[in-house]
């Protein structure tokens, strides 16, 4: 069983899920958009994007699938299931709509685009994807100051679908110390060695640098 990934955000989440569990998989670094691996990967997938899952002759394709998949594979309740299911699958749609969606746009203004030379920053962008983080920051403080994680007692998928971002904050220059109890549910995330450095040990190249003057409160990471 394969799991070809890349460093990027979607891709990183499904390697972190498959190191937290120990999943069964051979760890493949890929590039499906290179000309001269395209014909191969769009038959894994037609979208020519990781992460991607072989089993097999069959490929699953898209993160959220991909969790679902690697925890039934190893008989873990890190994706929920029974009635803690639903609770969980409302903190996936809510987070890809809000939080994830609004830090994801501050973050393809001010991170990939300058890390792949896409063109300037686009401020009033940021601005939207900023207001749309305080917004879902504050609710998401009010929930967290009362639990140490999203579903029940233990980390789970919508933790780390969650913190999609979250490795990137300080690159981003998003305020998350704004938000004391956001900031501690992503401290305890970091004490976990499979969201920390997923891809330890992993033939994995890295991205390229990120200029830092036009990033307001940036800060340096190496993630």
């Amino acid at each position: 069983m394969k799991l070809y990934f890349s460093r990027n955000l979607n891709p990183r989440v499904a390697v972190a899920v498959a190191r937290y569990l120990d999943a069964p998989v051979e760890y493949v670094h890929a590039a499906p958009l290179d000309p001269s691996q395209q014909e191969k990967f769009r038959a894994l997938n037609p979208n020519l994007r990781v992460p991607i899952l072989v089993e097999g002759d069959h490929s699953l394709w898209e993160t959220d699938a991909i969790a679902c998949r690697l925890s039934q594979l190893t008989g873990s309740e890190f994706w929920r299931t029974g009635t803690a299911q639903p609770e969980m699958i409302r903190w996936l749609s809510w987070g890809t709509h809000n939080f994830v969606a609004a830090c994801d746009k501050v973050h393809f203004e001010r991170v990939t685009k300058q890390r792949y030379g896409l063109g300037p920053i686009r401020d009033d962008v940021v601005a939207e994807g900023l207001s749309g983080f305080a917004e879902a920051a504050t609710l998401l403080e009010q929930v967290l100051s009362g639990r140490d994680w999203l579903v029940g007692s233990a980390v789970s998928y919508a933790d780390f679908r969650m913190a999609s971002v979250l490795p990137f904050a300080d690159l981003a220059g998003l305020p998350l110390a704004d938000y004391p109890h956001v900031a501690a549910w992503h401290a305890r995330l970091w004490q976990l060695d499979a969201w920390r450095d997923p891809f330890a040990g992993l033939d994995a190249p890295e991205l390229p640098e990120v200029p830092r003057a036009d990033v307001p409160g940036a800060k340096p990471q190496s993630v």
